[in-house]
């Protein structure tokens, strides 16, 4: 029996040293130790590093370099995870020599879709036949009805250069962007991660 008493005791003793141990050893910090030499060998940064936006130079064809655009920064209502949530859909900007291919793809594209928009040929397939006739491939081209005009998507080159727009009466638009993040290709991402 006397055993049995002890071994409770003992069962008991060993959590109650550890958490003794623990609680003794929490928030002391003195002069001299380890950690305090490893601060003064390894300073605190004096300030948060961020990343600097790409440098842009004018491309050929432009007259001056394009002005940084200004983000603008809107703090969301508590609660509000709408744009976080939905991060993943918003296509990455160009910069330096993939702004400049992707203004030239611009050019090409609508200078090959202009008199097609002048005739007033808005089918998909006039429309994708015009694009892969630049060379670019079936697979990495499409074209679609939109509304009383064509929307077309092109996965220009392989880094991805991308150009979306869309033709109708009035005029054709297009624009350049560099993919999506989380995502590879030129589609528009369909479910967040």
């Amino acid at each position: 029996m006397t055993m049995i008493r002890m071994t409770g005791i003992r069962r008991g003793t060993l959590p109650m040293a550890v958490l003794a141990v623990l609680a003794a050893g929490c928030g002391t910090q003195r002069s001299g130790d380890a950690a305090d030499a490893y601060r003064k060998s390894h300073p605190t940064p004096t300030g948060i590093s961020t990343p600097s936006t790409p440098a842009d130079f004018a491309c050929p064809g432009e007259s001056a370099p394009p002005t940084p655009t200004a983000t603008a920064s809107v703090t969301p209502a508590p609660g509000d995870h709408y744009a976080e949530n939905h991060g993943f859909m918003v296509p990455f900007e160009l910069h330096g020599k993939h702004r400049c291919d992707g203004l030239a793809a611009i050019k090409r594209v609508k200078s090959v879709l202009e008199p097609l928009r002048k005739r007033g040929d808005f089918t998909p397939e006039g429309t994708l036949s015009a694009l892969t006739g630049l060379g670019y491939p079936a697979g990495k081209t499409r074209s679609y009805q939109d509304g009383s005009g064509v929307g077309f998507l092109i996965e220009a080159d392989a880094w991805p250069v991308c150009v979306e727009g869309t033709m109708n009466s009035t005029a054709t638009r297009a624009d350049a962007f560099g993919g999506y993040p989380d995502h590879t290709g030129c589609e528009t991402p369909s479910g967040g991660h």
